[in-house]
């Protein structure tokens, strides 16, 4: 009986092991014990690979084309990552190597167990090895392609690759991110991150801060732009920029991301914001901007009695839209404005005066709180348009 006979048993076996979080903690453990240097690094780093590559050794295992002419992208980002990293090529094979032997001595464990005659058994070690060869071969070819890229090619590199991924394009291949200095995994979610930064001392201070999430950040459409396997910290992007951070997607969803951090983005400039945001943190003033007319009608309904043009009326509505910002409370709206909670009192009392209608009575409007506090929040904003300042944030 040959291995043909046999493909899809170990096929099957293959892919399972992908899967088994066991048998790929133990092939991590088995390069890690031959290679110390690759020990150094965390044990995250070198599961995603060993998956990838046990995964693409089933895709490979299941059909009958030369083995060349299969797809060795996930060796490839694997030599990539450890030049990019600083692990010697020797080093570097020691585990793939380790990693390899285990993963064929646990097949034939499972090909036995699963009933594979011991005739096909042979044929199966020699396609594995096959196999294996390929793949260090195209580790070493991913290791030298990222040793010969300069920093300035592989910024010119990113910056097109991010263009194309994030704003229209062909998608970029695992390659080509790989070359680009970034690590996709289709498996795993990636954040989208947009900043504001106007001064390039704080742009290096930003690229410097991530450097430890290993993201991929270029200049898309004018900004700072890029991708982040987890959620940065406050202390990794600084109090100088605005970055807004997205909800970790897949690769493919990415990109209607990216617009939505850019509009929040567009918001948390015009009020003056700092330091790191969530998208979700500004959920409400996205879906409001997308209503404008319906902004301006309830602006003319409860603040139709306010002149633009009169200073003091202007006043009014930026004491009224702080003290919703800081959830009705005086002397929480007095600190964000400087000035006594009487003041702000008083301006409220005047607004109701010339309006006819309170932020601070819900009833009045008769409507339940939450709503309420929208309506008025959203006239308010509307009324006071760009010019409102980032009070109460």
């Amino acid at each position: 009986m040959t291995v043909v006979q046999e493909r899809e048993p170990v096929t099957e076996i293959l892919r399972t092991m992908a899967v088994d979080g066991e048998v790929c903690g133990e092939l991590v453990r088995a390069a890690r014990t031959h290679s110390p240097e690759v020990a150094r690094l965390t044990e995250a780093e070198s599961l995603s690979h060993v998956t990838s590559l046990v995964r693409a050794a089933g895709e490979w295992f299941g059909t009958f084309d030369r083995v060349e002419q299969q797809d060795f992208t996930a060796a490839l980002l694997l030599g990539a990552d450890r030049a990019d990293q600083g692990v010697p090529m020797t080093a570097v094979l020691r585990g793939v190597q380790a990693g390899l032997t285990r993963t064929v001595e646990i097949t034939l464990d499972r090909c036995r167990a699963a009933g594979v005659p011991d005739s096909a058994l042979l044929t199966v070690v020699l396609r594995l090895k096959e196999y294996g060869d390929a793949v260090e071969r195209h580790v070493i070819n991913g290791y030298r392609a990222a040793e010969r890229a300069t920093p300035h090619e592989t910024s010119e590199v990113r910056t097109s690759v991010l263009r194309r991924l994030l704003v229209g394009g062909v998608v970029p291949s695992p390659l080509e991110m790989a070359r680009a200095g970034m690590r996709p995994n289709a498996q795993v979610p990636h954040h989208c991150l947009v900043a504001d930064v106007a001064d390039p001392a704080a742009t290096r201070l930003l690229k410097d801060g991530l450097s430890g999430l290993r993201a991929g950040l270029g200049l898309v459409e004018g900004r700072p732009a890029g991708l982040c396997r987890r959620m940065p910290g406050p202390e990794e992007v600084g109090t100088s920029a605005l970055v807004v951070v997205s909800p970790a997607a897949p690769l493919e969803d990415i990109r209607p991301l990216y617009r939505l951090c850019v509009r929040a983005l567009d918001i948390g400039v015009r009020q003056g914001r700092h330091g790191l945001y969530e998208l979700t943190d500004f959920a409400a003033e996205i879906a409001l901007a997308d209503q404008p007319l319906m902004g301006s009608h309830l602006s003319d309904r409860l603040l139709g009695a306010l002149d633009r043009s009169d200073d003091f009326h202007r006043q009014l509505a930026l004491t009224a839209v702080t003290f919703l910002d800081n959830g009705r409370r005086l002397d929480q709206t007095a600190t964000a404005l400087f000035t006594h909670p009487n003041t702000v009192r008083y301006r409220l009392g005047r607004l109701q005066q010339i309006t006819g209608r309170s932020p601070n009575d819900p009833s009045s409007e008769n409507l339940s709180e939450p709503l309420s506090t929208l309506h008025w929040w959203w006239a308010l904003t509307t009324w006071l348009g760009q010019d409102r300042g980032p009070s109460g944030h």
